[in-house]
């Protein structure tokens, strides 16, 4: 008996993939880009600490499958962005992994060419030159981080990561989000279930260390110091919503018994508006009264926004893709995006700076 019947018997090929210093090097950090990063992570991390008294909206594609498009709606919310910034900074919501409950498109690394040929060098670096294009438009990026060696490619053109539904609860991203260096929102489960969040901002915050690669490719162990800005993300549970007074009451003293500040998240999609995105408008406006009626917990909203609203299959012939359409979950369009955006900043902007006192 050799190794070989023993080992990898259900693995068909290990193809190789650049490290990510080559892709970094092929596809470098300009000085302008990098300002934007910082200067978004600061502004994040200044409103999470209350040295802000601004609002953060991550607000975008549900996925980005077209750079094209991708591009010009990142044009129209740098434009919305420099109108409404003195109450809220809005960052652009780039998800290019998305997790299956089951099977589906995997998202633009994984598969960028949407035709199952899973060229994943080539999607890592398209996800790269694209979130470089929207750092040189001067828009911050908001990511979710699913696979744990993506940071390792992108993490230096991220913002603000988020942690999903189906992973919060996992010890490999909880680790790996002690050591990312962006503020981090934790969704509660699919389920609704808080506390599993809850838990995974207390795990985060401490140092850990596991198994990862390095800049060069190769297999290290990750040393890390903790994540000190870990906050939670209500996105309804079990086909009911939690955006509600009661539901966020709630969960500002579940986060006090952990001893953890409330910085709260509102996620207007997925269960808060039933799957219906025609009702994040509903989600937002509620949230912003509540801040108009003196709720100093919440710190930010996500909006799952496009250039046309609804989703679309992906067809065989991709030629037949309607423009700036989402091929996941269904999203506003940009007139209801900018109406939603440009209302929270009118009704908030003499109520922010209160919150400072």
């Amino acid at each position: 008996m050799t190794t070989l019947d023993i080992e990898n018997t259900n693995v068909t090929a290990f193809d190789p993939m650049p490290s990510p210093e080559d892709v970094h090097a092929h596809l470098p950090l300009s000085t302008n880009a990098a300002k934007t990063v910082m200067q978004g992570r600061e502004i994040l991390r200044n409103i999470i600490d209350r040295k802000d008294h601004r609002l953060f909206v991550v607000v975008g594609p549900c996925s980005i499958h077209d750079p094209v498009a991708g591009l010009d709606y990142a044009r129209r919310l740098k434009a919305l962005s420099d109108e409404v910034g003195d109450t809220l900074c809005l960052v652009m919501r780039v998800y290019f992994e998305k997790p299956r409950t089951t099977t589906g498109w995997k998202g633009y690394i994984n598969d960028p060419d949407m035709d199952d040929s899973f060229r994943v060098d080539q999607g890592m670096k398209k996800a790269r030159q694209f979130l470089l294009d929207i750092a040189e438009i001067g828009l911050p990026a908001g990511t979710e981080a699913l696979d744990p060696i993506s940071p390792q490619y992108l993490g230096d053109l991220i913002s603000w990561t988020a942690i999903g539904a189906r992973t919060t609860e996992s010890q490999t991203h909880r680790e790996m989000s002690s050591g990312l260096s962006t503020p981090v929102g934790f969704k509660n489960a699919t389920s609704g279930d808080i506390g599993i969040a809850i838990n995974a901002i207390v795990s985060a915050s401490r140092p850990h260390s596991f198994l990862g690669i390095n800049g060069q490719g190769r297999t290290a162990i990750v040393r890390t110091r903790g994540n000190r800005h870990g906050h939670v993300v209500l996105r309804g549970g079990d086909g009911r919503p939690n955006y509600d007074t009661v539901s966020v009451q709630m969960a500002e003293q579940a986060l006090a018994k952990a001893k953890l500040p409330a910085n709260i998240v509102v996620d207007c999609s997925h269960a808060n508006s039933y799957k219906k995105p025609e009702l994040q408008p509903l989600v937002m406006a509620d949230v912003v009264n509540q801040v108009r009626l003196g709720n100093k917990s919440l710190v930010g909203v996500m909006i799952e926004s496009n250039i046309v609203a609804g989703s679309q299959p992906i067809p065989a012939d991709l030629s037949q893709l309607k423009y700036g359409c989402s091929v996941t979950d269904a999203c506003v369009d940009w007139e209801s995006t900018e109406k939603m955006i440009r209302d929270a900043a009118i009704l908030l902007r003499d109520v922010l700076p209160d919150r400072l006192d």
